[in-house]
């Protein structure tokens, strides 16, 4: 039995035992129902309190059997209180130890700092990829959540160094600030420029003017959930049918058509071959839409003696099963 359905049950018994001595003292002595329950709770409490009215004899037989089982019915009560309070506090030790270690064995991760509803499915998003990442959230309402979803996390102010620093910042590959406060974004932001000097930071903007003030704080990139989604919404009206077909390549959305980025590793038979050579088209009927070189340069519908080099970040869009074939290549290893 667990915890919790013990001490329940400890709690009914005890419950049943008080009842008892309640209708026996109203019965046997006839007394009121407050002076049994007195008399009862004052017995199975073995505070030494003297009876509230002369025993009779049978009164007092009774007492002895309510004393016996009772003094039994309390310790048990007492004991499943206090298992539920140690085990409780041992689990969530234990199970408060394994994320930490979880989170020490992580590289290239990236930290997600909020939880609220950017911050909930940005960690959506990136568990279906799966991507490794680590919540960073104050809220211990929120962090119950977190917990219960199985997801990696730091309870504490994400503005703290030694918070950042317990999840992992040092060894982390990115890093996204969707609190809701502009502010807060910004000493974020800042901490964590200062403690990775190198980190890729994404942070999230509400007001307007806020974007200079991340981007001077350190931000590699920041969004506005609000600006995407007015534009959006707009363009659902002014081009329907390119957001229809947005909608249905995004990553996660559709299963049959995806537009995805894949990197190109060293290890990669692509490199050094062009993309007529490669056979992407041919053989995957994966469209290239674009090449994001090395250099930052992006190149739009890549003629088809354009060569892929290592690092090349290929934007292709194709059936599921046949980026994952191509991901795996990309990666260097085999179909």
């Amino acid at each position: 039995m667990d915890p919790v359905r013990h001490l329940r049950f400890s709690l009914f018994i005890l419950v049943v035992v008080i009842a008892f001595g309640t209708f026996g003292y109203s019965t046997i002595e006839d007394w009121t129902t407050f002076d049994a329950l007195y008399m009862t709770v004052i017995t199975l409490a073995t505070v030494g309190f003297r009876e509230v009215h002369d025993l009779s004899p049978e009164g007092k037989g009774f007492t002895i059997l309510l004393i016996i089982f009772g003094a039994g019915i309390i310790a048990y009560a007492v004991g499943s209180l206090i298992r539920f309070t140690v085990e409780g506090q041992l689990r969530q030790l234990l199970g408060r130890k394994k994320v930490e270690k979880k989170i020490a064995r992580l590289q290239n991760h990236y930290i997600i700092c909020g939880y609220g509803r950017i911050g909930t499915l940005i960690c959506r998003e990136f568990a279906l990829k799966p991507l490794p990442f680590v919540v960073v959230e104050k809220d211990p309402a929120l962090c119950q959540k977190l917990a219960e979803e199985g997801y990696l996390f730091v309870e504490g102010d994400a503005t703290d160094d030694a918070t950042l620093q317990a999840a992992g910042i040092r060894r982390a590959r990115g890093l996204i600030t969707a609190v809701t406060s502009d502010t807060e974004n910004v000493y974020i932001t800042l901490t964590a420029r200062g403690l990775n000097p190198q980190l890729f930071i994404l942070a999230r903007a509400g007001e307007e003017g806020s974007e200079l003030k991340l981007r001077r704080a350190g931000a590699s990139k920041v969004i506005s959930p609000y600006v995407i989604g007015a534009t959006r919404m707009a363009q659902a009206v002014l081009r329907p049918s390119v957001v229809d077909f947005i909608e249905i390549a995004a990553p996660g959305h559709n299963l049959e058509v995806q537009l995805e980025e894949l990197r190109i590793a060293r290890e990669s038979s692509l490199v050094g071959k062009t993309l007529l050579a490669s056979g992407i088209r041919r053989e995957l009927n994966i469209i290239i839409v674009g090449i994001k070189k090395t250099d930052g340069s992006m190149v739009f519908n890549p003629a088809s003696a354009t060569v892929i080099e290592e690092g090349d970040i290929l934007i292709v869009l194709g059936e599921y099963p046949a980026i994952q074939t191509l991901e795996k290549i990309a990666a260097g290893g085999r179909p």
